[in-house]
């Protein structure tokens, strides 16, 4: 199954990425997934198993670099078979 994440995470804006949303950013990126950037939110797209522990990991990474809220929506995008 491919998954599509979508993560809002409070107070980033366009003009300034807050440290909150870089240490989500960075987060999914190193767990190997293509992150797409908006002014507040990041979407990234993989295989079930990598976007839902990758969702945990963005989670944690913009909650302890002060994020107050984040949302997370997450979308089937394919079935296998």
């Amino acid at each position: 199954m491919t998954l599509h994440a979508t993560l809002t995470v409070e107070s980033a804006t366009a003009l300034e990425l807050q440290p909150h949303l870089q240490a989500a950013l960075d987060a999914a990126t190193a767990a190997g997934l293509d992150v797409e950037r908006a002014p507040s939110t990041a979407s990234i797209d993989g295989d079930d198993e990598q976007v839902v522990e990758a969702v945990s990991t963005v989670l944690r990474a913009a909650l302890e670099d002060g994020a107050t809220l984040v949302g997370v929506e997450v979308r089937v995008t394919a079935r296998e078979g």
